[in-house]
C-alpha cells in the first residue's frame, strides 16, 4: 500500500501561516501554530472571543474581511478552516497555483500536509498518522502512548537534551565512546532515580555513566 503523507518534522519558529476562517476549528489550528512560534494571520468574516484575545496580545494578526482570491501569496503555510466549503475550495485551488503548502480541514484529498496526533514531552514528539484513513485510531493510540511516556518523562527528557551535550563535549570524535554513553543512559532505571533521589544525586549519575563508573542504584533494562 502507497502511503500519502510522509512523516517529516518541520520548523515553524517565524514561518508565516495563514488561517482562514474564524470558528472553534480555527481556533485549534492557531493554538498549534502558536505552540510552535508561527506568525498567525487569520482572515475571516466574523472571529472567535479567543482569536480575538489573541490578537489584543499581538499573538496573531486578524483580518476580519472573506476571504479573496491570492490572498495566500504572502505565506509558506495555509490551513483552510471556513465553515464555507467553497471559500476552502478557493484556498485550495489557490496554494496550487502558488506553491503553498495547504492543508483543508477535514478534507484529506485536499491536503498537502494533515496534523497527526501528538504526544509530547519536553523535546520528545511522538507522532500518529493513519495517512487520513482512519484518525479516531491515531486519538485512540494517543491515550495509549499517555500511558507509555508517563509524566517523568518530561524531565527524564530534559536530562537526555543534556546529557548529549555533555557526551558531544566529553567525547568528540569518539563514536565507540559516544555509544556507550548512550547505551548506559538508556539502560538505568531513570523512574525510580528521578522518584527517589535528589537533583544533585541525578548530576553525579549524569556524570558517572558519561565517565562509565559504576552506579550505585544499579542499572535497569527500560527507562520507563
Amino acid at each position: 500500500m502507497a502511503h500519502s503523507y510522509m512523516p517529516i518534522s518541520l520548523t515553524m519558529n517565524q514561518r508565516k501561516c495563514l488561517v482562514v476562517g474564524g470558528g472553534t476549528v480555527a481556533v485549534r489550528k492557531v493554538d498549534t501554530l502558536l505552540d510552535y512560534d508561527a506568525v498567525v494571520t487569520v482572515i475571516a468574516p466574523t472571529i472567535d472571543e479567543k482569536l480575538r484575545f489573541h490578537a489584543e496580545h499581538n499573538r496573531i494578526t486578524v483580518e476580519e474581511r472573506p476571504y479573496q482570491k491570492g490572498d495566500v501569496a504572502d505565506f509558506g503555510l495555509v490551513i483552510a478552516a471556513s465553515d464555507d466549503n467553497t471559500v476552502n475550495h478557493q484556498v485550495f485551488e489557490d496554494c496550487r497555483a502558488a506553491g503553498v503548502l495547504v492543508n483543508v480541514v477535514d478534507d484529506p484529498p485536499h491536503c498537502d500536509f494533515i496534523f497527526p496526533a501528538v504526544v509530547r514531552r519536553e523535546c520528545l514528539t511522538v507522532a500518529i498518522s493513519t495517512d487520513g484513513h482512519a484518525p479516531f485510531m491515531a486519538g485512540h493510540l494517543k491515550v495509549i502512548l499517555d500511558g507509555v511516556f508517563p509524566s517523568h518523562w518530561n524531565e527524564l527528557m530534559r536530562h537526555a537534551a543534556e546529557f548529549r551535550r555533555m557526551v558531544q563535549k566529553r567525547w568528540a570524535g569518539n563514536y565507540a565512546r559516544k555509544q556507550e554513553c548512550y547505551a548506559r543512559f538508556v539502560g538505568m532505571d531513570w523512574k525510580t532515580l528521578l522518584k527517589d533521589r535528589s537533583p544533585n544525586h541525578v548530576e553525579q549519575a549524569l556524570d558517572d555513566i558519561l565517565e562509565g563508573r559504576e552506579q550505585a542504584g544499579g542499572e535497569s533494562e527500560t527507562t520507563e
